[in-house]
């Protein structure tokens, strides 16, 4: 268990978010998942109105969005975070916003995002465009597709 700035104990995903720290201009490999890991993004509209989701304007002000891919019940990203945003309050703005156009677009969807996430402070020497493309790998590793350029629901920067 963590304890939180007030000194009080934390329990689950409180704890975990305890220790978490959000260093300005530092990346960050970033994934959370579906409520209770439903594959909400096996349907083709669903994937696609998350994706769109990612490319919302006002989402992206201080962090930099490099890479993503839309899984069937999780989402990865590469985020190179600003010197202005924390990098839950990121990833609580990227959930937000996919909750709310998810479900404008299908509003059969009920909780779209489990609470936590889980994230990965990129080392400075690591090559940013190799943890990309293990990122948008993902959908072949799990056996979705045979090559990434079959899989429609990713992106990055450096394409």
């Amino acid at each position: 268990m963590g304890t939180n700035f007030h000194g009080e104990r934390a329990s689950g995903h409180r704890a975990l978010r305890c220790a978490r720290v959000s260093i300005p201009g530092q990346t960050y490999l970033v994934a959370f998942t579906t409520h209770q890991r439903v594959d909400i993004f096996s349907d083709a509209g669903n994937a696609t109105c998350m994706a769109k989701s990612l490319h919302g304007l006002r989402l992206w002000k201080d962090a930099q969005l490099l890479a993503w891919v839309v899984m069937p019940d999780h989402l990865h990203l590469l985020i190179a975070l600003g010197t202005e945003e924390s990098l839950s309050g990121v990833v609580q703005k990227t959930k937000s916003n996919a909750a709310r156009e998810l479900k404008a677009c299908n509003p059969r969807v009920g909780q779209v995002w489990a609470p936590a996430f889980h994230d990965r402070a990129l080392r400075r020497d690591e090559d940013l465009r190799g943890v990309a493309r293990y990122l948008v790998l993902n959908p072949v590793r799990a056996g979705l597709v045979r090559r990434v350029g079959d899989y429609p629901f990713w992106d990055a920067v450096w394409i």
